[in-house]
């Protein structure tokens, strides 16, 4: 059985149809890669799984339950968390604030101590910053910031919106080694990526999407080599 199951799914913003009967899955422990254009339908997929969208038809499955017809913290209480493009983190709010608001569901004190110490190990920046206003980070801090507060509930998988937009190529290689290293400990992971050539790469698996439609999919491999996805992506 997949974690994630997507099936024939539809999603709308008024009469625009933005994803048209897209089907994926994603097993435990993989990582998985949408990949396309600005307006392929990358972020609404993922914003539909999270439940800030409900879809025009078809079915989501996590972990064999339905769940397209839940609330989006239901579905956080369920195990899925969500880094949003743009990293959306709290102006204003310390980083330790931002950090609490991704614990806002959860209830054992002891687990939630133990998540800020994991946290602070795999982000050092952070620890050193977390009394700091979170709007003065650079943008490779606020990504690892937004990375931090999703993972502070603790998520079976986790969906990454972009991690790489806007960063300088060091933040981008630091990123991109924390997507697997953070993988290598146990989380499953869909990827948003339009830096396809650093998402397949790193992917066990991957989907190409186009106007909403899924054109192509194969191992992160398989795609990297594809003379259409080369042709594309990769100026080739």
């Amino acid at each position: 059985m997949a974690m994630l199951e997507v099936r024939d799914l539809s999603v709308n913003y008024g009469v625009i149809q933005a994803v048209k009967n897209v089907s994926f899955e994603i097993n435990q422990g993989e990582i998985v890669t949408l990949i396309g254009a600005n307006g392929a339908g990358k972020s609404t997929i993922v914003k539909t799984i999270s439940g800030l969208l409900k879809p025009k038809s078809g079915q989501i499955f996590y972990l064999g339950e339905e769940i397209d017809h839940k609330s989006a913290p239901q579905i956080v209480s369920a195990g899925i968390s969500q880094v949003a493009e743009g990293r959306h983190i709290f102006a204003g709010m310390t980083v330790m604030e931002n950090l609490q608001m991704g614990a806002f569901l959860q209830k054992n004190h002891d687990e939630v101590s133990k998540t800020y110490k994991d946290i602070f190990e795999r982000f050092p920046i952070l620890k050193k910053r977390r009394n700091q206003d979170a709007a003065t980070l650079s943008g490779g801090e606020q990504q690892m910031l937004a990375m931090g507060r999703a993972l502070m509930a603790k998520p079976k998988l986790l969906l990454l919106d972009e991690p790489s937009m806007g960063l300088s190529p060091l933040y981008i290689q630091e990123i991109f080694k924390i997507i697997k290293e953070l993988n290598e400990k146990g989380t499953t992971i869909l990827l948003i990526e339009q830096n396809a050539k650093q998402a397949l790469s790193i992917a066990d698996r991957g989907y190409v999407l186009a106007t909403g439609v899924v054109q192509l999919s194969g191992t992160g491999q398989e795609l990297l080599a594809n003379p259409e996805v080369q042709k594309v992506y990769f100026g080739g």
